[in-house]
């Protein structure tokens, strides 16, 4: 009973937590240096660089997405807007889908201005990451994940699903990967008629990922429910710009609760954040419910070729999104 009094006591109260998150946003925003007047010794501001990062790598974003995707307010993204007009900074043209919208780009001077500005933010944070050894910078950037996924949109993005609220989206830890093998072999077992060669190969991507794994570029989510995992997508790289969708999967009592959107989701908005230019899955043609979500998040099939494997005769796809 004293231990568990114990333990119960230490737990900080809704102020101690207040107090800690707030000195933890003190001296993250003094680390990262967005205190400074240019940030990134530029001439832009840090809302101005994030509008510019969002303009270079995304297709057709129009001005109320830009607002609403930033949390900006509308008035404040005009004004950035606008000095990016007059600086040249900024390309249009009347989207074909609301005349009364125009799709945003850079010219090839926002182009200009903002390459090296990512130069120097990757090599900012490759010279914090170098004052740690590599079982730090896992362990930090774990940590990153985890806040991340605790405090991220995944709620929102869900569909509008109330039930969708009940999952947490988090990076693996000891045990997850054991489970991503058992349940491949056994869903795709029970649902596709897949023999074990498949668990095979499920077990043979996991093994590479665990021991190259690169927190930088590479991520797992595993998705969970009142403690119990419920999903999972893998994103590795493939080349510096490209970026392979991996291992996704949801439960069967998961399916249409808008998890499968949030999981795509979070691995896209990873991928453009740790700078690739596309991402390419393999899935095979009789897998509907998941070539339903790849369509809806924008991946197009690139490539298909019929094959015997899994004791199964089946077709593979390739599939690519330009980010």
């Amino acid at each position: 009973m004293a231990t568990a009094q114990a333990g119960r006591a230490a737990v900080p109260g809704a102020e101690a937590r207040i107090d800690h998150v707030r000195r933890f946003n003190r001296f993250y925003t003094r680390i990262i240096g967005v205190l400074q007047d240019g940030y990134l010794h530029s001439p832009f501001s840090l809302a101005q660089v994030r509008v510019l990062y969002e303009l270079a790598h995304r297709e057709g974003a129009t001005a109320s997405e830009l607002a609403r995707e930033l949390d900006l307010d509308a008035g404040y993204l005009s004004r950035i807007l606008g000095g990016f007009d007059r600086r040249g900074l900024l390309a249009r043209t009347r989207s074909a889908r609301d005349g009364r919208e125009s799709v945003l780009g850079l010219t090839r001077a926002g182009q200009d201005a903002l390459t090296p500005l990512e130069a120097h933010a990757r090599e900012e944070i490759g010279a914090l990451l170098a004052r740690l050894p590599d079982r730090q910078q896992v362990e930090l950037v774990a940590a990153m994940h985890t806040i991340e996924g605790l405090l991220g949109e995944r709620t929102e993005r869900a569909a509008g699903h109330a039930e969708a609220a009940a999952y947490i989206l988090r990076p693996h830890r000891p045990g997850d990967m054991g489970w991503v093998v058992q349940r491949h072999g056994v869903l795709y077992a029970r649902e596709y008629g897949f023999d074990e060669q498949f668990e095979a190969l499920v077990a043979t991507i996991v093994a590479k990922f665990v021991a190259h794994f690169d927190p930088v570029h590479e991520r797992c989510w595993i998705a969970e429910r009142d403690g119990e995992r419920v999903g999972c997508i893998f994103l590795v790289r493939a080349t510096r710009t490209i970026a392979k969708l991996r291992l996704f999967l949801v439960e069967p009592e998961a399916r249409g609760t808008g998890l499968g959107n949030a999981l795509v989701d979070d691995c896209l908005r990873f991928a453009r954040s740790a700078g690739y230019r596309k991402v390419r899955l393999w899935t095979q043609s009789n897998l509907l419910a998941a070539r339903h979500l790849y369509l809806k998040a924008g991946f197009s099939r690139i490539a298909e070729q019929p094959h015997h494997s899994y004791s199964q005769d089946l077709v593979a796809e390739t599939w690519e999104l330009r980010l």
